[in-house]
C-alpha cells in the first residue's frame, strides 16, 4: 500500500527536509515518529526537499507499507488515522495534517506537475514585526514593487536558470517557471508567489535576490533578464533569507495520468541528480 502524507512545519530550527548526519531535519523526526506508530521502518520519499530555514504548509511525501501493518497498529487499517496519534507525539513545529492511501503509480517527487511557493520581505526601517519574524526575511533598502514585477516577468518561461543554481554534478537546471509576482498585504510586507515545473537548490531564493536588487534600484530589469544568458551560478546574485521562503503546495494529475507524468519527469532527473525538487 502507498500511503501519501501532507506536511507542514516551521523550519526554522530543522536542518532541512533531508536527513543529515548529526543534524535535526524534517524527514528524520516524521520517519522516526511514524516508524515507532507502525512498530517498522518508514522511508519517505518527498516533493521538494526545502533547505535549512525553509517552511512547508503543503509539503507532500509518500511511503510504502504492507496491508497487515495498518491493520495491526490500532489504526484499523486506516491511514487517516495516523494523524490523530501523530499530533500526540510529533514536536511543535512539524504537523501531518493528512494521511490517505493513493495509486501505487503515485511518486511524490515525480508526479508533481508543479510546486507553489511563497515568500515574505519586509523593507521596514525596523525590520521584521517580532510576531513573524521567523517567517519574514528583510531587506536594508526601499522596494519598488512594479519593477520587482517588471523584472520577475523577465524571468519566465522555460529557461536555463543556472545563474540562479548552485551547481550540483547530474543535475539540470533547466526550468519552467511559471509564476513569479509580488503585492505588497496589509501590512506593507512584499508577498512574492513562486510556481514552476521543479526548483534547483537554492533558485528561489536567489531569484528573490536577483529581483529585489532590482526593486532597490541598484540594478536593472534588463539585468535581471540577461542572467538567463548564464550557464553557471552568478557570483552578483544574492540569496535572499531562508526564513522567508515557504513551500505551499504541490499540484499532481489525475490517477490516470500518474504513469506517464513519472516517466516524463525521470527523462530530465535522475533520482540521484540532487535537485531540491
Amino acid at each position: 500500500m502507498r500511503i501519501r502524507i501532507d506536511v507542514g512545519y516551521d523550519g526554522t530550527d530543522f536542518a532541512g527536509w533531508a536527513r543529515q548526519p548529526g543534524q535535526r531535519t524534517v524527514c528524520e523526526v516524521v520517519e522516526e515518529h511514524l516508524a515507532t506508530i507502525l512498530r517498522v521502518p518508514v522511508r519517505l520519499t518527498v516533493a521538494g526537499r526545502t533547505d535549512a530555514g525553509v517552511h512547508a504548509s503543503g509539503q507532500v511525501a509518500h511511503f510504502d507499507v504492507v496491508d497487515e501493518v495498518l491493520d495491526a497498529r490500532s489504526i484499523a487499517g486506516e491511514p487517516a488515522n495516523l494523524v490523530r496519534r501523530l499530533a500526540k507525539m510529533l514536536p511543535d513545529d512539524v504537523r501531518v495534517k493528512s494521511a490517505t492511501r493513493v495509486s501505487g503509480d503515485f511518486d511524490a517527487r515525480f508526479s508533481a506537475l508543479r510546486r507553489h511557493y511563497v515568500y515574505r520581505l519586509t523593507d521596514a526601517l525596523f525590520g521584521a514585526e517580532p510576531t513573524s519574524a521567523r517567517t519574514t526575511a528583510e531587506w536594508n533598502r526601499p522596494l519598488d514593487v512594479d519593477l520587482m514585477n517588471a523584472a520577475s516577468e523577465k524571468l519566465l518561461g522555460l529557461n536555463d536558470f543556472a545563474a540562479f543554481c548552485r551547481r550540483r554534478e547530474g543535475a539540470t537546471t533547466i526550468r519552467d517557471l511559471q509564476r513569479f509576482t509580488w503585492e505588497r498585504d496589509a501590512d506593507g510586507v512584499l508577498i512574492g508567489r513562486v510556481s514552476a515545473d521543479a526548483f534547483c537548490w537554492s533558485m528561489v531564493r536567489s531569484l528573490v535576490g536577483a529581483v529585489a536588487s532590482v526593486g532597490d534600484s541598484r540594478r536593472s530589469v534588463q539585468w535581471c533578464a540577461d542572467l538567463l544568458d548564464e550557464r553557471s551560478r552568478s557570483a552578483q546574485v544574492p540569496v535572499a533569507q531562508a526564513r522567508g521562503l515557504c513551500l505551499v503546495g504541490v499540484d499532481y494529475p489525475n490517477d490516470t495520468e500518474l504513469a506517464a507524468r513519472n516517466e516524463i519527469t525521470r527523462d530530465v532527473r535522475s533520482p540521484s541528480s540532487g535537485c531540491c525538487s
